[in-house]
């Protein structure tokens, strides 16, 4: 169960998640920045990620193209990396629950 961070989304948050989430990682980090949407889609389902992201355009696409991969919508608004830290390691049983049982596109996190 590996995690790909939006480009919205600090690298820095990988420090704790890389410990529950082995070999998650993040957009910048892969050199793909500058990539559009179908390209990451398409490289996070190749690659067996799951996009964590707080845009609703991956949710989108899984509406029309289904899964995977996976989508973990951060609905949370403008909030620091720390808040977004806790947020996610809060619900770390709840994605992995979701991860593991394959049966929905998406998980919304408020």
């Amino acid at each position: 169960m590996k995690l790909l961070l939006d480009q919205n989304l600090s690298y820095r948050l990988l420090a704790r998640l890389e410990t529950v989430f082995p070999g998650s990682s993040q957009i910048h980090r892969l050199g793909m920045e500058h990539a559009d949407d179908a390209v990451i889609w398409h490289f996070a389902r190749e690659n067996g990620f799951s996009i964590v992201t707080k845009d609703s355009d991956f949710y989108e696409r899984s509406l029309v193209q289904g899964f995977p991969p996976q989508v973990i919508w951060l609905k949370c608004g403008n909030i620091s990396t720390r808040q977004l830290e806790e947020i996610l390691l809060r619900s770390v049983d709840a994605i992995s629950s979701f991860l593991q049982e394959c049966k929905a596109a998406c998980l919304e996190i408020y």
